[in-house]
């Protein structure tokens, strides 16, 4: 069993020409809502990749609540953990320009409240050889005690550093699985603009350090991961 816990969103997305100039206006060229969040997406993959699937989070009571949760709900994920306080869902207002720039504002609404209390609830239950997979769009605190709770019982723990926030290097240290792209990477080890052959050297360090597995995203160069003191590339 997978369980996720983390951000659910509703995604406001806009199309322009180009991105407006701080105080101006341009016409749009077309719009689209689609459920997102980093959390909901990590568990419809998992849920289409044939695993069975909890999510835990929060939505508002909104109208974007049953549409954020509406894919999920289709994939067959249990949303028995998902809570429903008041106020409204998570949103990401994204604009994107047609040179493919975009500018995003996320507002976490119902994902800010999730607790320590919910945490640790999530992860009750949970069993030896069962999955927990976590990413940072919820508070910190909660982040950390979804990870302590699990580690308490043997549960594996997978944790998407994005996005960064200034606790991300605490919060890694619990994980036994680390998933980061490059930016994300060089900022958690301290280091900019790396070499492919000093990325490399760093994580089999890292790894070798903290017996992590350890993730990199490459984007069309593919992943590059360290586990079992080995290098790993795929594209």
């Amino acid at each position: 069993m997978i369980t996720v816990f983390g951000s659910i969103n509703m995604d406001l997305v806009a199309t322009t020409p180009r991105l407006p100039k701080p105080g101006e206006t341009v016409a749009g060229t077309g719009f689209a809502t689609a459920a997102g969040g980093k959390g909901a997406n990590q568990a419809l993959a998992a849920r289409r990749a044939g695993a069975d699937v909890r999510m835990a989070g929060a939505v508002g009571c909104d109208e974007f609540a049953g549409p954020a949760l509406d894919l999920l709900d289709k994939a067959g994920t249990d949303l028995l953990g998902v809570a429903r306080v008041d106020g409204p869902t998570g949103t990401a207002l994204i604009l994107v320009g047609g040179d493919g720039e975009n500018m995003i504002a996320v507002v976490p609404a119902a994902n800010g409240t999730v607790s320590a209390a919910q945490a640790e609830s999530a992860v009750e239950g949970m069993q030896d050889g069962d999955i927990l997979m976590l990413q940072q769009e919820v508070p910190a605190g909660s982040v950390k005690a979804a990870l302590e709770s699990a580690k308490d019982r043997g549960v594996r723990t997978v944790l998407n550093i994005a996005p960064l926030i200034p606790e991300t290097e605490a919060l890694a240290a619990l994980a036994d699985i680390v998933i980061a792209n490059e930016t994300e990477f060089e900022r958690l080890v301290g280091r900019d603009n790396v070499t492919g052959e000093e990325r490399e050297q760093i994580l089999l360090d890292m790894h070798g350090k903290t017996g992590q597995i350890l993730i990199v995203t490459l984007g069309a160069e593919g992943v590059i991961a360290a586990e079992g003191g080995t290098l790993h590339r795929t594209k």
